[in-house]
Parts: C-alpha cells; structure tokens; sequence
C-alpha cells in the first residue's frame, strides 16, 4: 500500500516522502503523501496511517468530499432563518466567524486545538482584541452550528471540539459568560434625558415621543423591540394587560406570545397615545436605540442603553415590596433565575414617590 521515496534537495540533505495508494478492482481511488526530514518519521507515519485507514469506514471518510466552516454556518442561517428567525446580535456573530479564517478549515479540521487558537486570536489585537465574555459568546454561536450539523446534515464534526475547547479556553481566562449588568439610570440622569427630550420636543413635534417611550419602558419593563411591536389590539382593557408577541425567550423566541399585566403608570402612557396606527408606537426600534443613544453621549451620561431601563423597572417594583410572582407577572419572566439577573435594589419605596418633573409630561 504505501512507499517511501528518497529525493535530494539542494542543499544536499535528504527528504523522504511517504505516499500511500489505495486501488479498487485495478483503479486507484484514494491516495495522499507526506513528506518527511528523516526516513524513520516517514515509516512511522505510513505505519500509523496504513493503520488508520484499515479501520471500518476510515477510508470512506477520508475520500468524502468535506464542506467548509463557512458552508455550515451558510447553511444554518439558510434554513433555520425559514423556520424561525435568529437575533440580530447571533446572525451577525456567525457571519463575522464565517468571513475569518475559521470559516475556510474544512468540518473534519474543526478540532479543539483550532478552536483554542480562534479563541486566542480573538483576544489578540489582530482579532478585534475582545473581552472574554465575547469570545464566549462567539463559541457559544458557533457551538449551535456544530451541534446540528453532524446529526442532522451529516458533517464531519468531533463531537466534543467545541466543549473541550470551552473548558481550555475558561481555565485560561480567554472565555467566560456575559457579565450581569447592574446600570440603572439615576433620578438626575433620567431628569437630564427627560428635559433634552422635552425640548426637543418642543423645537420638533413631529420627532419620536422619547419622553413617553422611555417612560413606559421603565414602567412597564417592555423590551425596546417589543414596545415597537405593541398594536392597539394587543391590549385586554379589563384586564389592564398587553399581549406581547414573540418575547425574547432562549428555547423559543417566535410565537412566544404572553400577556403581561401592565401597571397604572404604563396603562395611563398607553392611554394618552393616539390611534392614528394599528401600531400604539408606530416608530422604527434602531432610530429610537440610535436617537437614546447619541442623547447620552450629548448628556455626558456614561455607560447606560435602553434595555438597562428595562432593569431599572423590574428592580422598582422589587423595591416597591411586589413579589416574585406579581412582579413576573409584569415582566414575563417565567423563572426566578432569569428575573433575579434583572433585579438590583438600592433602598425601599418608589423612587419615583417624590414626584420627578417628567412624570406628568408621559401621560
């Protein structure tokens, strides 16, 4: 099956190129060869590799034609963006991995040791020089790409790259879990926020209501997208609840629909909305995220976005002494677990009891 040739190179050294053919009925229909320094390497390895090849189906794989990282990562967004589409921040996430390096090895070279090494260049200047917590979300991403492709399309991925990989990555501090953030805004930072709003309001009243959105964010701990999707015909007047549609939940995220109670403050924003639109906030959710965002930059406001409003609310109603189940009730969460990330108590009573001078310009 294999041979050994001896070629001079031009230094006048010696390499050794060991080359294995395999030939069915006359033909041959696999062969490859490896080149060596020394003619005891090359025995080796056409002794390890005769051997590997002998076993049950080794040549069948050898010979299959493999697909590249970035043809699984295609084919997952492909068809499960059909059956249910993903986030925004996973999609982007697999497509930067498929435009790197990682995504030219072919499944079978998708081992622990090259998935150790992205983790590394990751953290390097010439990977983007990112924290921990994003290289353990870009594995996590990943992880969910291997984790179908194998069993459902039939690719040759090691079954445990990914999780050996983690573990070596996390004992070298290169990988971790998103950090809980606890960033809530203070009363001076809402009142600053609420102003710049109110004036600018007033130079453009056809501007987004921002006073109103951010009011009912924190009221009702709506998540910024699901504020947007909010229609005057989600809203059950009796009950003083809203269906909210597609929630964001790990295991399903569309057709996860859940009435959640709504308290006074938010019902009465709702209220004072008008209903030119099917739509209670007909505004588009980037400009409102874009618009909040470049008010803090204006402000001087460090470190806040608009989904820590959303923290904001769940914490005061804690602090206001509801319990787990009438504050889940508002929220949707369906676990303490999931709730308590949300909760960070500074002090008893509503904060908001004293009467901060935005208030009654939201309702």
């Amino acid at each position: 099956m294999g041979t050994i040739t001896a070629r001079k190179k031009k230094n006048g050294s010696s390499s050794f190129t060991a080359q294995i053919r395999i030939k069915r009925k006359g033909n041959v229909v696999y062969q490859e060869s490896q080149t060596f320094d020394r003619k005891p390497a090359a025995n080796a390895w056409l002794k390890r590799r005769e051997g590997e090849l002998a076993q049950p189906g080794a040549l069948d794989r050898a010979m299959r034609v493999g697909v590249s990282v970035r043809e699984m990562i295609t084919r997952y967004l492909d068809e499960f963006e059909r059956v249910r589409p993903l986030g925004r921040t996973k999609r982007a996430t697999l497509k930067a991995i498929a435009a790197s390096w990682l995504g030219d090895l072919a499944d079978v070279e998708l081992t622990s040791q090259w998935l150790v090494e992205f983790g590394h260049w990751r953290i390097s200047k010439e990977g983007g020089a990112v924290q921990p917590q994003t290289v353990g979300n870009d594995l996590s991403h990943l992880g969910a790409v291997m984790s179908v492709a194998r069993p459902a399309w039939g690719y040759d991925v090691a079954p445990h790259a990914m999780t050996d990989a983690r573990k070596v990555l996390r004992k070298m501090g290169m990988a971790s879990r998103s950090k809980e953030r606890d960033r809530r805004p203070t009363l001076e930072e809402l009142d600053k926020l609420m102003a710049h709003y109110g004036e600018m309001q007033q130079r453009r009243p056809s501007s987004n209501p921002m006073q109103k959105i951010i009011a009912f964010a924190i009221f009702s701990t709506r998540r910024q997208d699901e504020i947007m999707r909010i229609r005057w015909d989600d809203l059950d007047e009796d009950g003083q609840r809203v269906l909210v549609r597609d929630m964001k939940n790990p295991g399903q995220k569309i057709g996860n629909d859940v009435w959640c109670h709504l308290p006074d403050e938010a019902w009465a924003i709702l209220q004072s909305m008008p209903r030119d639109c099917p739509e209670i906030f007909p505004f588009n959710s980037s400009s409102v995220s874009a618009s909040f965002t470049r008010a803090c930059q204006f402000l001087g406001i460090e470190d806040l976005r608009f989904h820590d409003l959303r923290h904001d609310g769940v914490s005061r109603l804690f602090e206001m002494d509801w319990d787990i189940p009438r504050v889940a009730s508002v929220s949707g969460h369906r676990d303490w677990n999931s709730l308590r990330r949300y909760t960070h108590l500074r002090g008893r009573g509503d904060r908001f009891a004293q009467g901060a001078l935005w208030i009654n310009c939201c309702f």
